[in-house]
């Protein structure tokens, strides 16, 4: 299974894919650096996780490096690849749009719209050419 991530400072969004289905997953509430990663290393063991697809915003280099440090900190023996995340959070948002004011409230405090950001990570990687 691939799983892409949309690391913040608050959630961790998650998305997953089998046979190039994407599907958003339950994300991970990040108290501290040290239980995130452990969550997340529990995560892709669980789901047998064979690459992991990281956002990095490209934009953005003191992000970029904290995002790499915490990857880092990931017990993960499969490929992990960074994907330009630029712009994935605001095109995620617009996907809820149809939804009333106070659902995306909610969808954005809950951490859906983080994990809608993670398909927009992972989709970006099956449409890079190197893949």
């Amino acid at each position: 299974m691939i799983i892409a991530c949309d690391l913040g400072l608050k959630k961790i969004g998650l998305a997953g894919s089998i046979n190039r289905i994407i599907l958003p997953l339950e994300p991970i509430v990040r108290r501290n650096r040290r239980q995130a990663s452990e969550e997340l290393s529990d995560f892709l063991h669980l789901k047998n996780a064979h690459t992991l697809v990281v956002g990095l915003p490209i934009h953005n280099p003191g992000m970029s490096n904290r995002i790499r440090h915490f990857v880092g900190l990931v017990n993960f023996e499969g490929k992990i690849v960074y994907i330009n995340e630029d712009y994935s959070s605001i095109e995620a948002f617009e996907d809820l749009l149809y939804m009333g004011r106070k659902k995306r409230r909610e969808a954005q405090k809950n951490g859906q719209s983080d994990s809608l950001a993670a398909c927009k990570i992972l989709q970006r990687y099956f449409d890079d050419k190197r893949f």
